[in-house]
C-alpha cells in the first residue's frame, strides 16, 4: 500500500492528469469571450470575474472559490501567447497543467503562506502576483485617494505591501499628441507594479494596464510609453519560465515581446498607481511623468530598436527550425560514429584471432610447449640459485679470530 500522500504509481498520476484535464471547462466560456477575443478584452473579462468571485468578497463559500480558480487558470493560458497558440492547436493535452504559473493575491494569503512564497521566490522559483482585490474595489467604487502628479516632476514616496499609492497627471492635446512617458524606479530594489486605469461612466476606475517592476542594473524599474505608434511590451513572465528543452530559453526569449494594449491617450486627465509588491515589507520608489516631446531622438531610436526586435524574432522563429534538423541530424550522426566506431573495433579483434589461428601447432600443444619452456626455464633459474648459494660459503675466505692469532715469546728474555 503506497504512503500516505505519494502517488501509487506514473500510470495513477497520468490518470489523474487525464481527468482533470476533462473536468476543465473550455478557457474562453469561463471568461466569457470569443476565440478572436483581444489581450485587452481578455484581461477585462477576467478582472470583473475575478473581483466577482474573490475569496475576500465570498467568505465561506466554496462554489465561488472554485469558480475564482478556474477564472484564474483560465485566465493564465489566454493570457499566455504561447499557451494560447498550444491550446487553440491541441487543447489541454498541449499544456501541463501540473506547470500553469498562478497568479497570487498576497492579501488574501496568511502569514505561513506568504513565507512560503517569499522563500520560493528567494530561491528563484518565478511566482505571479495580481493586485489585491480590496484596492481592485476600491478603486471601481471611486473610494481611493488620487494625488496631482506634474508633468516633468518626479515624486519620491514609500507604500505599504499590497496598498497602492494613485496619482491623476493632466495632459493637452499637445502633450497627447508628441506622446507621454510615466516611469517608476527603485534605488532599494523594491518590488512593485505600475498600473494605469481608466475611468468609467460611474465615476469609477478599472484597471487597464499593468507592469511589473524587473531589476534593471541596480535598480528595479517599470515604465509606460504612450508615443502615437505601435510600442511593445515584454513579458518577462514567459522568459523566467522553467523549459525542459535546453534550447527552448533561447528560441523562446523573443515570445514575450507583445504589443501594448494602448499606445496613445487623449488629451485630460489620467490615472496611474503604483502597488506594493514586496511579500513583507514596503517599497520605495520614484515616480516621474513627463511629456516625449524633448525626446524626439529617443522615440525614433526605440521605434527602430523595436522594429530590429521583430526582425530578428522572425528571424530566431525560421532558425529554430532549421536547427532542429541540422542537430537531429548532427544526433543520428554522433550515433552512426560510435556504432561504427565498435563495428570496426569488433572487426580488428576478429581478425586478430584470424592471424593467429593460422599456426601447425594444436593449442594444446602450443599450451603444453609454452609451459614446458616456462617449467624449464623456471627449473634451471632455481639450479642455478642453489648453486650459487653452495659456492659462496666455499669461496669465503677463512678468517682468523684474533684471539687464535699465535705469538712468538722468547721466554729466555724478561718482559
Amino acid at each position: 500500500m503506497p504512503a500516505r500522500g505519494f502517488s501509487s504509481s506514473k500510470s495513477e498520476k497520468k490518470g489523474n492528469a487525464a481527468a482533470k484535464q476533462q473536468e476543465r471547462k473550455d478557457p474562453y466560456e469561463v471568461l466569457g469571450v470569443g476565440r478572436n477575443a483581444t489581450d485587452q478584452e481578455i484581461k477585462s473579462a477576467y478582472r470583473k470575474l475575478a473581483l466577482k468571485y474573490h475569496p475576500d468578497k465570498n467568505a465561506n463559500d466554496p462554489v465561488a472559490a472554485d469558480v475564482f480558480k478556474e477564472v484564474t487558470y483560465s485566465y493564465n493560458i489566454l493570457s499566455d501567447p504561447d499557451k494560447r497558440r498550444q491550446y487553440d492547436t491541441s487543447g489541454f493535452e498541449a499544456l501541463e497543467s501540473d506547470g500553469q504559473e498562478m497568479e497570487l493575491d498576497l492579501s488574501s494569503l496568511g502569514t505561513v503562506n506568504t513565507m512560503f512564497a517569499a522563500l520560493f521566490s528567494k530561491l528563484g522559483v518565478p511566482i505571479k502576483t495580481t493586485v489585491s482585490a480590496t484596492i481592485l474595489e476600491e478603486a471601481l467604487n471611486g473610494a481611493v485617494t488620487i494625488n496631482p502628479l506634474q508633468l516633468g516632476q518626479s515624486l519620491f514616496r514609500k507604500v505599504e505591501k499590497q496598498s497602492a499609492h494613485f496619482y491623476s497627471v493632466e495632459i493637452t492635446e499637445q502633450e497627447a499628441r508628441m506622446g507621454f512617458v510615466c516611469r517608476v524606479h527603485s534605488a532599494d530594489k523594491s518590488k512593485f507594479k505600475l498600473l494605469y486605469f481608466e475611468q468609467e461612466e460611474n465615476g469609477g476606475l478599472s484597471l487597464a494596464l499593468q507592469e511589473d517592476s524587473i531589476k534593471t542594473g541596480k535598480v528595479t524599474s517599470a515604465g509606460m510609453f504612450f508615443l502615437c505608434f505601435p510600442v511593445y511590451r515584454f513579458d518577462h513572465s514567459n522568459s523566467m519560465a522553467i523549459a525542459k528543452d535546453p534550447d527552448a530559453a533561447f528560441f523562446k526569449k523573443l515570445d514575450g515581446f507583445q504589443p501594448c494594449e494602448i499606445n496613445e491617450l487623449k488629451a485630460g486627465t489620467h490615472i496611474f498607481a503604483v502597488y506594493g509588491d514586496n511579500f513583507f515589507r514596503n517599497a520605495n520608489y520614484t515616480i516621474e511623468a513627463m511629456s516625449a516631446e524633448p525626446f524626439s531622438a529617443e522615440k525614433e531610436e526605440l521605434r527602430d530598436v523595436e522594429a530590429k526586435i521583430l526582425t530578428k524574432r522572425a528571424e530566431i522563429s525560421k532558425f529554430e527550425t532549421e536547427y532542429r534538423e541540422v542537430l537531429a541530424k548532427f544526433t543520428e550522426m554522433t550515433s552512426r560514429y560510435t556504432e561504427e566506431m565498435q563495428a570496426i573495433d569488433e572487426l580488428l579483434k576478429e581478425r586478430n584471432t584470424i592471424h593467429a589461428s593460422y599456426t601447425t601447432i594444436s593449442p594444446l600443444k602450443r599450451n603444453s610447449s609454452s609451459s614446458k619452456i616456462r617449467a624449464s626455464f623456471r627449473g634451471s633459474k632455481s639450479e642455478d640459485d642453489r648453486q650459487t648459494r653452495e659456492k659462496k660459503p666455499r669461496d669465503r675466505p677463512k678468517r682468523r679470530k684474533w684471539f687464535n692469532i699465535h705469538l712468538k715469546v722468547d721466554k729466555r728474555k724478561p718482559c
